[in-house]
């Protein structure tokens, strides 16, 4: 029952990929924000990504070990497309969910930009019915509306009912980065998923030193005040990012990324 209530408390978001701690301190709000998650949450900001990275993940969900995400992916520049992989982990031994990604994303001309990932789920209950798996894709675009705003744009398991034959919700999300100055940026996004209400987020991150990030937003539903850190040390970045529940209490995030080739 437990799980039930944590599932209703987050259903729109259930079944998609964590984004990292930098996109956790800002509300999730990173449709239109290029970054290393972010190009796993619109695919669309791989073409942006110029060295190989790799990154890993981690996110306890209100301080339960049980609820706790693992996560890690790679993202590879290959000429004018740039690939990415992916993979998640949540839960424990009597109830997980793995997914695995495989992403592509390239820019279509000077203010375009699109990609595509194929996801695979699998998930594990006790019961009976112990097993079940789902594969599907999600897409992006992101428009470079003039040199301090974009526009993002992504659809997920864009199915509709008659032929969804998975037990995956399908979700639209859109939204937009605005930098205020090169210090300063802000974003705004509102989703909307099958089964569930509308939800609107905004962040923003502010860079105070030269090394060092602070983040804070705001997400509609249970889980409204999020914030964070960043900091980087020249091919190492280091995130840290928090969401409130208003009854359940905090979910902490933490991520480590490397860029490989960095000068």
């Amino acid at each position: 029952m437990f799980f039930v209530f944590v599932s209703q408390a987050s259903a729109q978001d259930f079944y998609i990929l964590s984004a990292g701690a930098e996109q956790t301190g800002m509300g999730n709000s990173c449709i239109a924000r290029p970054g290393f998650w972010s190009s796993f949450y619109n695919q669309a900001s791989l073409a942006f990504q110029k060295h190989s990275t790799a990154g890993i993940n981690y996110e306890n969900r209100f301080n339960i070990r049980e609820l706790g995400t693992r996560a890690a992916g790679i993202i590879i520049p290959a000429g004018r497309a740039t690939l990415g992989a992916v993979y998640s982990n949540f839960g424990y031994k009597y109830f997980s969910r793995h997914t695995a990604g495989m992403a592509c994303g390239m820019k279509l001309s000077g203010k375009i930009a699109a990609g595509v990932q194929i996801n695979y789920f699998l998930e594990r209950t006790p019961g009976e019915h112990t097993q079940r798996s789902a594969l599907t894709f999600e897409a992006g675009m992101i428009l470079t509306v003039t040199e301090t705003t974009a526009a993002g744009f992504r659809i997920f398991n864009p199915l509709p009912g008659s032929l969804r034959k998975n037990f995956l919700p399908s979700s639209i999300q859109s939204g937009v980065e605005v930098k205020l100055s090169r210090s300063l940026s802000v974003t705004a996004e509102a989703e909307l998923a099958t089964g569930g209400k509308a939800r609107i987020s905004m962040g923003l991150d502010y860079c105070i030193l030269q090394r060092l990030q602070v983040r804070g937003g705001f997400r509609s539903g249970g889980e409204p005040f999020c914030f964070g850190l960043g900091y980087r040390m020249k091919m190492v970045k280091f995130d840290f990012g928090f969401m409130i529940h208003e009854r359940l209490g905090i979910t902490s995030s933490a991520s480590v990324i490397y860029e490989f080739n960095t000068k």
